[in-house]
Protein backbone atom coordinates (compact mmCIF):
# COMPACT_ATOMS: atom_id res chain seq x y z
CA UNK A 1 0.00 0.00 0.00
CA UNK A 2 2.81 2.38 1.05
CA UNK A 3 4.33 1.31 -2.22
CA UNK A 4 1.67 2.29 -4.25
CA UNK A 5 1.33 5.85 -2.64
CA UNK A 6 4.80 6.27 -2.79
CA UNK A 7 4.50 5.48 -6.48
CA UNK A 8 1.17 7.97 -6.90
CA UNK A 9 3.48 10.87 -5.16
CA UNK A 10 6.47 10.46 -7.72
CA UNK A 11 3.46 10.48 -10.67
CA UNK A 12 1.69 13.75 -9.18
CA UNK A 13 5.24 15.30 -8.97
CA UNK A 14 6.30 14.71 -12.70
CA UNK A 15 2.83 16.00 -13.94
CA UNK A 16 3.55 19.10 -11.65
CA UNK A 17 6.97 19.23 -13.20
CA UNK A 18 5.57 18.73 -17.26
CA UNK A 19 2.73 21.61 -16.54
CA UNK A 20 4.91 24.00 -15.16
CA UNK A 21 7.54 23.12 -17.99
CA UNK A 22 4.88 23.84 -20.89
CA UNK A 23 3.16 27.09 -19.00
CA UNK A 24 7.10 28.60 -19.68
CA UNK A 25 7.04 27.28 -23.12
CA UNK A 26 3.80 29.10 -23.85
CA UNK A 27 4.89 32.13 -22.04
CA UNK A 28 8.06 32.57 -23.79
CA UNK A 29 6.14 31.76 -27.24
CA UNK A 30 2.92 33.89 -26.48
CA UNK A 31 4.70 37.05 -28.17
CA UNK A 32 6.15 35.75 -31.20
CA UNK A 33 2.61 34.25 -31.98
CA UNK A 34 1.18 37.60 -31.25
CA UNK A 35 3.32 39.00 -33.61
CA UNK A 36 2.64 36.72 -36.12
CA UNK A 37 -1.16 36.84 -36.11
CA UNK A 38 -0.80 40.57 -35.96
CA UNK A 39 1.60 40.69 -39.33
CA UNK A 40 2.20 42.76 -42.18
CA UNK A 41 -1.61 43.16 -42.34
CA UNK A 42 -2.72 45.15 -39.74
CA UNK A 43 -0.34 47.91 -40.35
CA UNK A 44 1.78 47.25 -37.88
CA UNK A 45 5.93 48.11 -37.70
CA UNK A 46 6.74 44.68 -36.24
CA UNK A 47 7.45 46.55 -32.99
CA UNK A 48 4.78 46.31 -31.24
CA UNK A 49 6.37 46.59 -27.74
CA UNK A 50 5.92 50.36 -27.93
CA UNK A 51 2.46 52.64 -27.69
CA UNK A 52 1.30 55.78 -28.48
CA UNK A 53 1.26 58.39 -25.88
CA UNK A 54 -3.01 58.02 -25.77
CA UNK A 55 -3.12 54.52 -25.58
CA UNK A 56 -2.75 52.54 -22.07
CA UNK A 57 0.67 51.06 -21.58
CA UNK A 58 0.57 47.08 -22.63
CA UNK A 59 1.34 44.06 -20.13
CA UNK A 60 4.70 44.92 -19.14
CA UNK A 61 5.70 40.81 -19.59
CA UNK A 62 4.73 40.88 -23.17
CA UNK A 63 6.46 44.50 -23.59
CA UNK A 64 10.22 42.94 -21.76
CA UNK A 65 9.32 39.82 -23.52
CA UNK A 66 8.97 41.45 -26.99
CA UNK A 67 12.16 44.20 -26.19
CA UNK A 68 14.39 41.06 -25.67
CA UNK A 69 13.53 38.57 -28.77
CA UNK A 70 14.05 41.33 -31.06
CA UNK A 71 17.31 43.06 -29.92
CA UNK A 72 18.93 39.90 -29.28
CA UNK A 73 19.12 40.32 -25.24
CA UNK A 74 18.18 38.97 -22.84
CA UNK A 75 16.96 35.90 -24.52
CA UNK A 76 14.49 34.83 -22.03
CA UNK A 77 13.11 37.04 -19.36
CA UNK A 78 10.02 35.29 -17.28
CA UNK A 79 7.48 37.17 -15.61
CA UNK A 80 8.42 35.88 -12.47
CA UNK A 81 11.85 38.10 -12.45
CA UNK A 82 9.58 40.90 -13.97
CA UNK A 83 7.20 41.04 -11.12
CA UNK A 84 10.81 40.76 -8.53
CA UNK A 85 12.53 43.56 -10.69
CA UNK A 86 11.70 46.50 -8.43
CA UNK A 87 13.55 45.48 -5.60
CA UNK A 88 16.45 45.24 -6.94
CA UNK A 89 18.83 47.30 -4.99
CA UNK A 90 20.82 50.22 -6.64
CA UNK A 91 24.08 50.17 -7.32
CA UNK A 92 26.39 53.07 -6.65
CA UNK A 93 28.40 52.44 -9.80
CA UNK A 94 27.94 53.98 -13.02
CA UNK A 95 27.88 52.78 -16.65
CA UNK A 96 30.51 53.33 -19.49
CA UNK A 97 29.03 55.35 -21.90
CA UNK A 98 28.35 53.02 -25.07
CA UNK A 99 28.51 54.66 -28.13
CA UNK A 100 27.61 52.79 -30.94
CA UNK A 101 24.75 53.57 -32.95
CA UNK A 102 21.84 51.38 -32.78
CA UNK A 103 21.06 49.47 -36.80
CA UNK A 104 17.33 48.90 -35.69
CA UNK A 105 14.50 50.24 -38.33
CA UNK A 106 13.64 53.70 -37.48
CA UNK A 107 10.56 54.88 -35.91
CA UNK A 108 9.07 57.84 -36.50
CA UNK A 109 9.87 60.82 -35.01
CA UNK A 110 8.32 62.76 -32.70
CA UNK A 111 5.93 65.62 -33.31
CA UNK A 112 5.76 68.92 -31.56
CA UNK A 113 3.84 69.43 -28.97
CA UNK A 114 2.57 72.12 -26.85
CA UNK A 115 0.92 72.60 -23.11
CA UNK A 116 -2.65 72.83 -22.69
CA UNK A 117 -4.52 74.52 -19.51
CA UNK A 118 -4.25 70.92 -17.48
CA UNK A 119 -0.79 71.03 -17.86
CA UNK A 120 -0.72 68.32 -20.29
CA UNK A 121 1.40 67.94 -23.27
CA UNK A 122 -0.46 67.26 -26.56
CA UNK A 123 0.74 66.68 -30.01
CA UNK A 124 0.20 69.35 -32.24
CA UNK A 125 2.06 70.77 -35.87
CA UNK A 126 5.51 72.46 -35.98
CA UNK A 127 4.18 76.18 -35.63
CA UNK A 128 7.01 79.05 -36.69
CA UNK A 129 8.84 80.93 -34.16
CA UNK A 130 6.96 84.21 -34.20
CA UNK A 131 9.45 87.11 -34.40
CA UNK A 132 7.24 89.70 -32.77
CA UNK A 133 6.54 89.97 -28.89
CA UNK A 134 3.07 89.17 -27.95
CA UNK A 135 2.09 92.66 -27.52
CA UNK A 136 2.27 92.91 -31.45
CA UNK A 137 5.82 95.04 -31.11
CA UNK A 138 8.70 94.66 -32.36
CA UNK A 139 11.26 91.61 -31.19
CA UNK A 140 13.51 93.51 -28.46
CA UNK A 141 15.75 90.26 -28.98
CA UNK A 142 16.63 91.05 -32.13
CA UNK A 143 17.03 94.74 -31.69
CA UNK A 144 19.64 93.53 -28.78
CA UNK A 145 21.81 91.60 -30.87
CA UNK A 146 21.48 94.88 -33.76
CA UNK A 147 23.12 96.95 -31.14
CA UNK A 148 26.29 97.93 -30.94
CA UNK A 149 27.39 96.22 -28.03
CA UNK A 150 26.56 92.69 -30.06
CA UNK A 151 28.52 93.63 -33.46
CA UNK A 152 32.09 94.11 -32.23
CA UNK A 153 34.21 92.41 -34.94
CA UNK A 154 37.04 89.50 -33.63
CA UNK A 155 40.82 89.71 -34.12
CA UNK A 156 41.62 88.20 -37.54
CA UNK A 157 41.76 84.46 -36.87
CA UNK A 158 44.98 82.62 -37.56
CA UNK A 159 45.03 78.65 -37.63
CA UNK A 160 46.06 78.75 -34.02
CA UNK A 161 43.05 80.37 -33.13
CA UNK A 162 40.57 77.57 -34.70
CA UNK A 163 39.86 74.44 -33.05
CA UNK A 164 40.31 72.62 -36.10
CA UNK A 165 41.46 73.80 -39.87
CA UNK A 166 38.37 72.14 -41.50
CA UNK A 167 40.61 72.26 -45.08
CA UNK A 168 43.26 69.13 -43.38
CA UNK A 169 42.19 68.27 -39.96
CA UNK A 170 38.33 67.17 -40.74
CA UNK A 171 36.88 65.17 -43.29
CA UNK A 172 33.26 63.62 -42.82
CA UNK A 173 32.43 61.18 -45.91
CA UNK A 174 28.54 60.96 -45.53
CA UNK A 175 28.43 57.87 -47.83
CA UNK A 176 30.25 56.08 -45.16
CA UNK A 177 27.21 55.85 -42.89
CA UNK A 178 24.39 53.63 -43.78
CA UNK A 179 21.60 55.69 -42.74
CA UNK A 180 22.10 59.25 -44.79
CA UNK A 181 18.70 61.13 -44.02
CA UNK A 182 20.48 63.49 -42.56
CA UNK A 183 21.28 65.10 -45.76
CA UNK A 184 19.52 67.88 -47.18
CA UNK A 185 17.83 66.53 -50.68
CA UNK A 186 18.80 67.56 -54.30
CA UNK A 187 22.13 69.00 -53.21
CA UNK A 188 23.56 65.84 -54.12
CA UNK A 189 26.58 67.21 -56.57
CA UNK A 190 27.36 69.69 -54.21
CA UNK A 191 28.47 67.24 -51.52
CA UNK A 192 31.77 67.12 -53.06
CA UNK A 193 34.64 69.78 -53.93
CA UNK A 194 36.36 69.02 -57.40
CA UNK A 195 39.00 67.02 -55.55
CA UNK A 196 36.33 64.29 -54.32
CA UNK A 197 36.55 65.22 -50.48
CA UNK A 198 33.38 66.52 -48.62
CA UNK A 199 32.51 69.90 -48.91
CA UNK A 200 32.08 72.23 -45.12
CA UNK A 201 28.70 72.50 -46.62
CA UNK A 202 27.92 68.91 -46.15
CA UNK A 203 28.73 68.39 -43.10
CA UNK A 204 25.66 67.70 -40.39
CA UNK A 205 24.98 70.73 -37.91
CA UNK A 206 26.76 69.32 -35.13
CA UNK A 207 30.37 68.75 -37.17
CA UNK A 208 29.23 72.52 -38.41
CA UNK A 209 29.36 73.88 -34.83
CA UNK A 210 32.71 71.79 -33.37
CA UNK A 211 34.68 73.37 -36.30
CA UNK A 212 33.22 76.86 -35.72
CA UNK A 213 34.58 77.02 -31.96
CA UNK A 214 37.78 79.13 -31.89
CA UNK A 215 40.17 80.71 -29.20
CA UNK A 216 37.38 83.39 -28.31
CA UNK A 217 34.25 82.25 -28.71
CA UNK A 218 32.24 78.37 -28.57
CA UNK A 219 29.92 80.16 -31.82
CA UNK A 220 29.51 83.22 -33.04
CA UNK A 221 26.67 85.63 -33.07
CA UNK A 222 24.75 85.63 -36.07
CA UNK A 223 25.32 81.63 -37.10
CA UNK A 224 22.61 79.94 -38.15
CA UNK A 225 24.06 76.83 -37.23
CA UNK A 226 23.64 77.12 -33.89
CA UNK A 227 19.46 77.50 -34.34
CA UNK A 228 19.67 74.56 -36.97
CA UNK A 229 21.17 72.59 -34.42
CA UNK A 230 18.68 73.11 -31.58
CA UNK A 231 16.01 71.75 -34.08
CA UNK A 232 18.28 68.95 -34.89
CA UNK A 233 18.12 68.12 -31.05
CA UNK A 234 14.05 67.99 -31.17
CA UNK A 235 13.75 66.16 -33.89
CA UNK A 236 16.79 63.80 -35.10
CA UNK A 237 15.87 60.16 -34.32
CA UNK A 238 17.55 58.61 -31.30
CA UNK A 239 19.57 55.78 -32.21
CA UNK A 240 21.06 54.74 -29.09
CA UNK A 241 20.70 55.66 -24.99
CA UNK A 242 23.47 55.19 -22.80
CA UNK A 243 24.51 56.26 -18.83
CA UNK A 244 27.33 58.58 -18.38
CA UNK A 245 29.80 57.46 -16.47
CA UNK A 246 30.43 59.65 -13.43
CA UNK A 247 27.80 62.59 -11.27
CA UNK A 248 25.98 62.61 -9.03
CA UNK A 249 22.87 62.48 -10.68
CA UNK A 250 21.37 60.20 -13.78
CA UNK A 251 22.44 61.47 -16.87
CA UNK A 252 21.94 60.06 -20.38
CA UNK A 253 24.34 59.90 -23.88
CA UNK A 254 21.78 59.99 -27.07
CA UNK A 255 23.05 59.18 -30.08
CA UNK A 256 21.05 60.45 -33.19
CA UNK A 257 20.99 59.32 -36.64
CA UNK A 258 22.87 61.61 -37.98
CA UNK A 259 25.82 60.77 -35.67
CA UNK A 260 25.62 63.69 -33.39
CA UNK A 261 25.39 62.89 -29.53
CA UNK A 262 23.81 65.21 -26.48
CA UNK A 263 23.03 64.77 -23.03
CA UNK A 264 20.23 64.03 -22.04
CA UNK A 265 18.57 65.43 -18.22
CA UNK A 266 15.38 64.14 -17.59
CA UNK A 267 13.24 66.37 -15.35
CA UNK A 268 13.24 65.91 -11.82
CA UNK A 269 10.95 68.69 -10.61
CA UNK A 270 7.94 70.81 -11.33
CA UNK A 271 8.62 74.19 -12.56
CA UNK A 272 6.89 75.43 -9.61
CA UNK A 273 8.60 73.41 -6.76
CA UNK A 274 11.69 75.83 -5.34
CA UNK A 275 14.77 73.64 -3.21
CA UNK A 276 13.54 73.67 0.17
CA UNK A 277 15.47 76.19 2.64
CA UNK A 278 17.03 73.39 4.59
CA UNK A 279 18.49 71.68 1.36
CA UNK A 280 22.66 72.02 0.87
CA UNK A 281 23.59 73.54 -2.69
CA UNK A 282 25.26 70.22 -3.04
CA UNK A 283 22.17 67.81 -2.34
CA UNK A 284 19.91 69.66 -4.60
CA UNK A 285 18.19 67.85 -7.80
CA UNK A 286 19.51 69.27 -10.86
CA UNK A 287 16.76 70.58 -12.84
CA UNK A 288 16.19 70.21 -16.72
CA UNK A 289 15.03 73.71 -16.93
CA UNK A 290 18.15 75.29 -16.31
CA UNK A 291 20.39 73.76 -18.26
CA UNK A 292 18.33 75.31 -21.22
CA UNK A 293 17.82 78.60 -19.48
CA UNK A 294 21.19 78.88 -18.73
CA UNK A 295 21.91 78.30 -22.27
CA UNK A 296 19.76 81.54 -23.44
CA UNK A 297 20.95 83.65 -20.45
CA UNK A 298 24.58 82.87 -21.90
CA UNK A 299 23.58 84.61 -25.25
CA UNK A 300 21.52 86.96 -23.91
CA UNK A 301 24.67 88.14 -21.97
CA UNK A 302 26.94 87.83 -25.40
CA UNK A 303 29.03 85.07 -23.63
CA UNK A 304 28.37 82.27 -25.75
CA UNK A 305 30.02 79.94 -23.84
CA UNK A 306 27.18 77.60 -23.24
CA UNK A 307 26.68 74.46 -25.86
CA UNK A 308 23.03 74.66 -27.24
CA UNK A 309 20.62 73.42 -25.62
CA UNK A 310 16.70 72.76 -25.97
CA UNK A 311 14.01 70.86 -24.26
CA UNK A 312 12.75 67.73 -25.58
CA UNK A 313 9.87 65.35 -24.60
CA UNK A 314 11.04 62.11 -24.90
CA UNK A 315 9.36 58.45 -25.16
CA UNK A 316 10.37 56.52 -22.60
CA UNK A 317 9.50 53.18 -24.07
CA UNK A 318 10.38 54.01 -28.08
CA UNK A 319 13.46 56.31 -27.79
CA UNK A 320 15.35 54.99 -24.76
CA UNK A 321 14.27 51.18 -23.60
CA UNK A 322 13.90 49.87 -26.88
CA UNK A 323 16.98 51.62 -28.15
CA UNK A 324 19.42 51.39 -25.69
CA UNK A 325 22.26 48.46 -25.61
CA UNK A 326 23.03 49.54 -22.22
CA UNK A 327 22.34 46.26 -20.12
CA UNK A 328 22.09 48.12 -16.38
CA UNK A 329 19.97 51.00 -17.51
CA UNK A 330 17.50 48.35 -19.63
CA UNK A 331 17.08 46.92 -15.84
CA UNK A 332 16.20 49.37 -13.84
CA UNK A 333 12.86 50.43 -16.33
CA UNK A 334 9.39 49.25 -14.47
CA UNK A 335 5.73 50.15 -14.47
CA UNK A 336 4.53 52.11 -11.69
CA UNK A 337 1.39 51.67 -9.28
CA UNK A 338 -0.13 54.19 -11.41
CA UNK A 339 0.11 52.58 -14.82
CA UNK A 340 3.30 55.00 -15.78
CA UNK A 341 6.57 53.67 -17.46
CA UNK A 342 9.74 54.72 -14.86
CA UNK A 343 13.37 54.22 -14.89
CA UNK A 344 15.87 55.41 -12.57
CA UNK A 345 19.55 53.80 -14.03
CA UNK A 346 22.15 54.05 -11.61
CA UNK A 347 24.68 56.79 -10.55
CA UNK A 348 25.96 58.27 -6.89
CA UNK A 349 22.77 59.63 -5.35
CA UNK A 350 18.72 59.79 -6.45
CA UNK A 351 19.14 56.31 -8.33
CA UNK A 352 16.52 53.90 -6.98
CA UNK A 353 12.59 52.94 -6.69
CA UNK A 354 12.31 55.77 -4.60
CA UNK A 355 13.54 58.42 -6.80
CA UNK A 356 12.44 56.64 -9.94
CA UNK A 357 11.63 58.92 -13.20
CA UNK A 358 8.32 58.20 -14.45
CA UNK A 359 6.25 58.93 -17.83
CA UNK A 360 2.94 60.28 -18.33
CA UNK A 361 2.34 57.26 -18.94
CA UNK A 362 6.03 56.71 -21.04
CA UNK A 363 6.36 61.06 -22.08
CA UNK A 364 9.12 62.57 -20.03
CA UNK A 365 10.52 66.17 -20.41
CA UNK A 366 14.33 67.16 -20.62
CA UNK A 367 17.15 68.88 -21.75
CA UNK A 368 19.42 67.96 -24.68
CA UNK A 369 23.00 69.52 -24.81
CA UNK A 370 24.83 69.37 -28.15
CA UNK A 371 28.40 67.48 -27.35
CA UNK A 372 31.64 69.29 -27.50
CA UNK A 373 34.29 67.48 -29.71
CA UNK A 374 35.36 64.26 -28.66
CA UNK A 375 38.61 64.51 -25.86
CA UNK A 376 40.25 62.46 -28.44
CA UNK A 377 40.14 65.12 -31.43
CA UNK A 378 40.34 68.20 -29.04
CA UNK A 379 41.26 67.65 -25.29
CA UNK A 380 40.28 69.90 -22.51
CA UNK A 381 41.70 71.03 -19.43
CA UNK A 382 39.61 71.05 -16.06
CA UNK A 383 40.58 73.95 -13.63
CA UNK A 384 39.48 74.27 -10.24
CA UNK A 385 37.48 76.99 -9.15
CA UNK A 386 39.10 79.16 -6.81
CA UNK A 387 36.25 80.61 -5.37
CA UNK A 388 34.93 76.65 -5.30
CA UNK A 389 33.03 75.64 -2.05
CA UNK A 390 33.53 73.23 0.95
CA UNK A 391 30.91 70.73 0.07
CA UNK A 392 31.25 70.10 3.81
CA UNK A 393 28.18 70.62 6.33
CA UNK A 394 30.41 72.54 8.93
CA UNK A 395 33.55 73.51 6.91
CA UNK A 396 34.26 76.72 5.05
CA UNK A 397 36.40 77.30 2.18
CA UNK A 398 39.25 79.52 2.36
CA UNK A 399 37.74 82.55 0.68
CA UNK A 400 35.04 82.60 3.20
CA UNK A 401 37.12 83.28 6.04
CA UNK A 402 39.52 85.84 4.15
CA UNK A 403 38.53 89.01 2.92
CA UNK A 404 42.06 89.43 1.26
CA UNK A 405 41.76 86.38 -0.96
CA UNK A 406 41.13 87.72 -4.10
CA UNK A 407 44.95 89.02 -3.69
CA UNK A 408 46.51 85.47 -3.29
CA UNK A 409 44.54 84.68 -6.48
CA UNK A 410 45.90 87.29 -8.27
CA UNK A 411 49.32 86.20 -7.93
CA UNK A 412 48.60 82.24 -8.94
CA UNK A 413 48.88 81.46 -12.29
CA UNK A 414 46.47 81.91 -14.37
CA UNK A 415 44.87 84.45 -12.80
CA UNK A 416 48.51 86.33 -12.56
CA UNK A 417 48.24 87.44 -16.34
CA UNK A 418 45.77 87.36 -19.03
CA UNK A 419 41.58 87.48 -18.87
CA UNK A 420 41.60 84.25 -17.14
CA UNK A 421 40.37 86.36 -13.98
CA UNK A 422 37.87 88.69 -15.81
CA UNK A 423 36.47 85.75 -17.35
CA UNK A 424 35.88 83.89 -13.97
CA UNK A 425 33.96 87.67 -12.74
CA UNK A 426 31.89 86.53 -16.17
CA UNK A 427 31.29 83.40 -14.69
CA UNK A 428 30.48 84.63 -11.14
CA UNK A 429 27.92 87.46 -12.77
CA UNK A 430 26.16 84.37 -14.58
CA UNK A 431 25.91 81.97 -11.88
CA UNK A 432 24.39 84.82 -9.55
CA UNK A 433 21.97 85.68 -11.79
CA UNK A 434 20.88 82.05 -12.08
CA UNK A 435 20.96 81.48 -8.32
CA UNK A 436 24.02 78.50 -9.21
CA UNK A 437 26.08 77.47 -6.22
CA UNK A 438 27.39 74.63 -7.86
CA UNK A 439 30.33 76.07 -9.59
CA UNK A 440 33.21 73.70 -8.43
CA UNK A 441 34.99 73.03 -11.88
CA UNK A 442 35.37 74.55 -15.14
CA UNK A 443 37.14 73.59 -18.51
CA UNK A 444 39.16 75.27 -21.24
CA UNK A 445 40.52 74.18 -24.61
CA UNK A 446 43.92 72.83 -24.13
CA UNK A 447 44.98 73.82 -27.97
CA UNK A 448 44.28 77.38 -26.93
CA UNK A 449 46.33 77.34 -24.18
CA UNK A 450 45.42 80.17 -20.60
CA UNK A 451 44.15 82.92 -23.54
CA UNK A 452 41.08 81.71 -23.89
CA UNK A 453 37.33 81.94 -22.51
CA UNK A 454 35.76 79.65 -19.90
CA UNK A 455 33.26 76.81 -21.12
CA UNK A 456 29.91 77.29 -18.56
CA UNK A 457 29.15 73.10 -18.25
CA UNK A 458 26.48 71.97 -16.10
CA UNK A 459 23.87 74.46 -14.90
CA UNK A 460 21.82 72.40 -13.98
CA UNK A 461 21.38 73.85 -10.17
CA UNK A 462 20.98 77.01 -11.36
CA UNK A 463 16.80 78.29 -10.74
CA UNK A 464 16.35 76.74 -7.70
CA UNK A 465 15.09 79.35 -5.41
CA UNK A 466 13.17 82.99 -7.00
CA UNK A 467 12.61 84.03 -3.34
CA UNK A 468 15.80 84.24 -2.04
CA UNK A 469 19.21 85.78 -3.75
CA UNK A 470 22.14 83.78 -2.15
CA UNK A 471 24.78 87.24 -2.25
CA UNK A 472 27.85 84.67 -1.47
CA UNK A 473 27.97 84.02 -5.23
CA UNK A 474 29.00 87.45 -5.87
CA UNK A 475 31.78 87.39 -3.18
CA UNK A 476 34.38 86.78 -6.12
CA UNK A 477 33.39 89.90 -7.77
CA UNK A 478 33.37 92.28 -4.44
CA UNK A 479 36.57 90.75 -2.96
CA UNK A 480 38.30 91.81 -6.71
CA UNK A 481 36.31 94.36 -8.02
CA UNK A 482 37.51 93.58 -12.02
CA UNK A 483 34.78 93.50 -14.73
CA UNK A 484 35.54 93.70 -18.37
CA UNK A 485 33.96 96.93 -20.00
CA UNK A 486 31.93 94.97 -22.38
CA UNK A 487 30.29 93.07 -19.59
CA UNK A 488 29.48 96.20 -17.64
CA UNK A 489 28.20 98.01 -20.65
CA UNK A 490 25.61 95.21 -21.20
CA UNK A 491 24.87 94.41 -18.00
CA UNK A 492 23.82 98.26 -17.62
CA UNK A 493 21.89 97.92 -21.06
CA UNK A 494 19.90 95.02 -19.57
CA UNK A 495 18.64 96.78 -16.85
CA UNK A 496 17.20 99.78 -19.00
CA UNK A 497 13.33 99.03 -19.39
CA UNK A 498 13.89 98.98 -23.52
CA UNK A 499 15.79 96.07 -23.31
CA UNK A 500 14.57 94.62 -19.77
CA UNK A 501 16.71 91.04 -18.97
CA UNK A 502 13.24 89.36 -18.06
CA UNK A 503 11.79 90.45 -20.91
CA UNK A 504 14.50 89.15 -23.25
CA UNK A 505 14.36 85.98 -21.22
CA UNK A 506 10.73 85.31 -21.72
CA UNK A 507 11.21 86.08 -25.60
CA UNK A 508 13.99 83.98 -26.43
CA UNK A 509 12.59 80.75 -23.84
CA UNK A 510 9.70 81.01 -26.36
CA UNK A 511 11.24 79.29 -28.99
CA UNK A 512 11.93 76.22 -27.14
CA UNK A 513 9.87 73.08 -27.15
CA UNK A 514 9.05 73.09 -23.72
CA UNK A 515 7.83 76.74 -23.09
CA UNK A 516 7.47 78.04 -20.72
CA UNK A 517 10.53 77.36 -19.30
CA UNK A 518 10.41 79.69 -16.41
CA UNK A 519 7.73 80.82 -14.37
CA UNK A 520 7.54 84.41 -14.12
CA UNK A 521 8.69 84.67 -10.52
CA UNK A 522 12.63 83.40 -11.70
CA UNK A 523 12.27 86.07 -14.57
CA UNK A 524 11.02 88.92 -11.71
CA UNK A 525 13.92 87.37 -9.60
CA UNK A 526 16.97 87.64 -12.42
CA UNK A 527 15.82 91.64 -12.88
CA UNK A 528 16.59 92.19 -9.13
CA UNK A 529 19.60 89.96 -9.29
CA UNK A 530 21.12 92.24 -12.02
CA UNK A 531 20.10 95.76 -10.11
CA UNK A 532 22.63 93.72 -7.30
CA UNK A 533 25.28 93.01 -9.51
CA UNK A 534 25.44 96.96 -11.22
CA UNK A 535 25.35 98.06 -6.78
CA UNK A 536 28.34 95.96 -5.92
CA UNK A 537 30.04 97.28 -9.26
CA UNK A 538 29.02 100.67 -8.04
CA UNK A 539 30.26 100.35 -4.73
CA UNK A 540 34.07 98.84 -5.95
CA UNK A 541 34.11 102.22 -8.42
CA UNK A 542 33.28 104.23 -5.71
CA UNK A 543 36.17 102.58 -3.47
CA UNK A 544 38.56 102.16 -6.07
CA UNK A 545 37.84 104.45 -8.82
CA UNK A 546 36.62 103.16 -12.12
CA UNK A 547 39.67 102.56 -14.30
CA UNK A 548 40.73 100.16 -11.45
CA UNK A 549 37.59 98.11 -11.72
CA UNK A 550 36.73 98.56 -15.26
CA UNK A 551 39.50 96.87 -18.21
CA UNK A 552 38.57 98.18 -21.14
CA UNK A 553 38.27 94.81 -23.62
CA UNK A 554 36.96 96.62 -26.17
CA UNK A 555 39.59 98.57 -27.71
CA UNK A 556 41.44 96.53 -30.80
CA UNK A 557 45.08 97.57 -29.32
CA UNK A 558 44.16 97.27 -25.85
CA UNK A 559 47.24 95.22 -24.40
CA UNK A 560 47.10 96.21 -20.95
CA UNK A 561 47.70 93.63 -18.29
CA UNK A 562 43.88 92.32 -16.49
CA UNK A 563 45.18 92.06 -12.91
CA UNK A 564 48.12 94.52 -13.39
CA UNK A 565 46.96 97.53 -10.31
CA UNK A 566 46.83 100.78 -11.96
CA UNK A 567 46.13 103.91 -10.65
Amino acid sequence: MKMILFRRFRVLILMVFLIACTMHIMIDLLPKLEKRATGPSTGNSGCSCSHRPSEEPQSWGQQRARAGAESGWPNKHTLRILQDFSNEPSSNLSSHSLEKADKTEAFKSMEPYAQDGEGKRRFIQEASVNTHLPGGGASRLAALFEHSLYRSALPALTEEDTLFNVNTDIRFNPKAAENQEWQSEGNEEEEYTPTGEPSADSYPNWLKFHIGINRYELYSRHNPVIESLLKDLVSQRITSVAMKSGGTQLKLIMTFQNYGQALFKPMKQTREQETPPDFFYFSDFERHNAEIAAFHLDRILDFRRVPPVAGRLVNMTKEIRDVTRDKKLWRTFFVSPANNICFYGECSYYCSTEHALCGKPDQIEGSLAAFLPDLALAKRKTWRNPWRRSYHKRKKAEWEVDPDYCEEVKQTPPYDSGTRLLDIMDMTIFDFLMGNMDRHHYETFEKFGNETFIIHLDNGRGFGKHSHDEISILVPLSQCCRVKKSTHLRLQLLAKEDYKLSGLMEESLLRDRLTPVLIQPHLEAMDRRLRIVLKVLSDCVEREGFDSVVEDDLEPDSTRDATAPRR
